[in-house]
């Protein structure tokens, strides 16, 4: 995710700099044409321009708003993830109880919120298409990761190994049906987001329309130097730069907002939303290994 400090211009026109170039050396080419040769009807009325660039910012700003609406929606989902999982760690600590010996299933209980830290680094890096494997190994046993093998999804794993201790809890006399019921029902909402998360994930920007927007947004620059080339004479190239570069940002700006688990600077910021759920859960659980925070280097976070 993007920060407030100051993005680098490297950064920003990095994205574009390939069209900027097109566009220099096609309007130094116009340019040329138009002084050197005195083709003077080659000109088009700026009525035409007006018309088609109306057009096609009613396009991009359409396309904008659905691609940030993805991008607000997984953040929406991520901040869901978080609230459900100091739910869950605060009714494992607070709900579950051995009448026997209360001592007795602290480990129990540590398992399982260390679980739920790993299921939150799994899911993320899952979206992003990473080995998980690393990172879910910090907090759970050499049995679960043996377990968790046979499962190409390992955040799925750990919610099934969730419900299993959940069960056998529950046959221990640890919870009582109640107990187990507001649990489920906790672990279920956790399913949701998991299932909302790899829909934004897996569900394609609709192709046809990109298409249609970057061949018409390409359409219109091609013609642009020809309405402005008898307006500004020389200065007609760096306006040009000017009007198209504006166009490609946002477009560009579109593209990326619309996938947020893509590993990019305008991501999402899953792992550092879930270092920040494994500082609240083990202070939660009292553990005396608690990580700093994400610090950011750079102008974003992921």
């Amino acid at each position: 995710m993007l920060l407030k400090k100051n993005i680098p211009i490297r950064y920003i026109f990095g994205k574009i700099k390939y069209e900027i170039l097109f566009v220099t050396i096609y309007g130094i080419a116009i340019e040329v044409i138009y002084q050197n040769f005195h083709i003077t009807n080659i000109s088009i009325p700026m009525t035409v321009h007006s018309v088609l660039g109306t057009i096609i910012s009613l396009l991009l700003a359409f396309r904008s708003n659905q691609a940030y609406d993805r991008w607000w929606e997984a953040r929406i989902v991520w901040g869901a993830i978080v609230n459900d999982s100091r739910t869950f760690a605060r009714q494992i600590l607070s709900l579950m109880e051995d009448p026997l010996d209360p001592g007795r299933i602290d480990g129990f209980k540590k398992r399982m919120i260390k679980r739920q830290i790993a299921w939150c680094y799994g899911l993320g890096k899952g979206l992003r298409r990473d080995d998980p494997m690393p990172m879910i190994s910090k907090f759970v046993s050499e049995e679960e990761l043996e377990y968790l093998k046979d499962y190409d999804n390992k955040h799925v794993g750990l919610i099934q190994l969730h419900a299993r201790d959940l069960n056998n809890a529950l046959k221990q006399g640890w919870l009582n049906p109640y107990q187990q019921v507001e649990l489920d029902q906790t672990l279920t909402r956790l399913c949701d987001h998991m299932g909302k998360s790899e829909r934004i994930k897996n569900t394609v920007f609709p192709s046809t329309y990109s298409l249609y927007i970057h061949l018409a947004l390409h359409f219109f620059i091609l013609l642009l130097p020809f309405g402005l080339v008898q307006l500004f004479g020389f200065l007609m190239v760096p306006v040009l730069v000017v009007i198209t570069a504006c166009f490609f940002l946002i477009e560009k700006m579109a593209i990326h907002l619309q996938d947020p688990f893509e590993n990019k600077p305008t991501d999402t910021p899953v792992l550092s939303i879930s270092r920040n759920i494994e500082r609240d859960l083990k202070q939660m659980m009292r553990d005396q290994h608690v990580p700093q925070a994400f610090q950011p280097e750079k102008f974003y976070i992921l």
